[in-house]
């Protein structure tokens, strides 16, 4: 199954290049009892059977009933079933079963229901629930095998941030004899008999049979009707002198994901804080990094309770930008990409270049088998 293809897996030779995350948080609003209290709570997502008995995020019974639930998925596996095959586990039909319909069977409780579907499967919305189950279960399975990878947490991050990927990317491409014109915006894309063929960018010329941009580069051109706006993006870079309070006293990194349902939103809110571990700010200092999909017309107020959980903020930089869809079928040959959305996780980066490398070769990305070495 394509899906097996772990997009969170990295060779050997780019994991060196990273560090791990101390973890992934998520807010749940508990009820207070005789022996706990109530109001908003950060809690460690488990990732398996084991970890779910071991949670503060449930009840007893709760405990056992999601310990359940991850030993159903855990017996998940895409190499047993041929292509075409009904996909079938314990007597479910995962590909017409709606994934609602496993919650009922493993009575899971609404805050269950929220880590599961949006810190374990990583959607950032509810709209996972009428869905075929398939969908669900192969995001987590993708999380369970991802854990125990380069570490505890399921997640890393590269040393210097994120300029790292880009960077090791040009390296390679150097390589094979990719050549790069840096910092340079183009004028006109080049057609011929109705393909593309080029770009221009003032008297220079760029000759190529396939052009892959994001959406600056179309909407630049005049061609507008290639991408189509879905909404804005606000993202708050926030400098502290602190880590943050609310989670693990050691952690040097974390994730921490606010479901829609838990802040009364229509989608999440992210917020990513990491430091001097990564190179990326001085002793002393964390940068952390808070991003949502814009819902009022008072953006900055809808980050408030997430600037709440970073605690007092030495400086903060706050940009808002319009997010784009592809809206062509490219068969002029020009692929755009979608806008980076707001999670922190970039699954769904990850989704949209997987998808793009197929529609280009008509072939399935192949992450599993790749060299251990970049020598290799």
């Amino acid at each position: 199954s394509s899906r097996r293809r772990h997009t969170r897996f990295l060779p050997v030779s780019w994991a060196r290049r990273c560090v791990q995350e101390t973890g992934t948080y998520v807010l749940q609003v508990k009820e207070g009892g005789i022996f706990s209290k109530g109001g908003p709570q950060l809690f460690k997502v488990p990732g398996n059977s084991s970890e779910a008995l071991k949670s503060d995020l449930m009840g007893l019974f709760e405990k056992r009933r999601c310990k359940n639930f991850f030993q159903f998925v855990a017996k998940y596996d895409p190499a047993a079933y041929k292509p075409g095959q009904p996909r079938i586990l314990e007597g479910v039909d995962l590909d017409k079963t709606p994934f609602m319909d496993i919650i009922k069977k493993y009575e899971l409780e609404p805050n269950t229901v929220d880590f599961v579907g949006h810190a374990v499967a990583l959607f950032t919305t509810d709209d996972f629930l009428p869905r075929p189950a398939i969908e669900t279960i192969e995001k987590i399975k993708l999380y369970m095998d991802s854990i125990g990878r380069y570490g505890d947490s399921p997640f890393i991050y590269p040393l210097y941030g994120l300029g790292g990927i880009p960077e090791g990317f040009s390296r390679l491409c150097a390589i094979y004899g990719g050549t790069f014109i840096l910092n340079q915006d183009i004028d006109e894309v080049l057609f011929e008999n109705g393909q593309v063929c080029g770009v221009r960018s003032g008297d220079q010329v760029a000759k190529c049979k396939t052009l892959i941009c994001s959406p600056s580069y179309v909407l630049n051109t005049g061609h507008t009707n290639k991408v189509k706006q879905i909404g804005q993006a606000i993202r708050c870079i926030c400098i502290v002198d602190h880590k943050i309070s609310a989670v693990h006293k050691e952690a040097e990194s974390v994730q921490i994901i606010l479901p829609q349902r838990q802040t009364g939103r229509k989608s999440d809110i992210y917020i990513m804080m990491v430091s001097q571990i990564h190179q990326v700010t001085k002793q002393g200092f964390y940068l952390a990094i808070i991003s949502a999909t814009v819902e009022t017309d008072n953006p900055e107020k809808e980050l408030d309770f997430a600037l709440s959980i970073i605690g007092p903020v030495k400086e903060k930089f706050i940009k808002i930008s319009p997010m784009y869809k592809s809206n062509t079928n490219s068969s002029d040959n020009i692929f755009v990409t979608n806008s980076l959305d707001p999670t922190s996780h970039f699954e769904g980066a990850t989704e949209n270049v997987l998808s793009l490398y197929k529609q280009i070769t008509g072939n399935d990305l192949d992450l599993v088998n790749l060299p251990e070495d970049e020598n290799e």
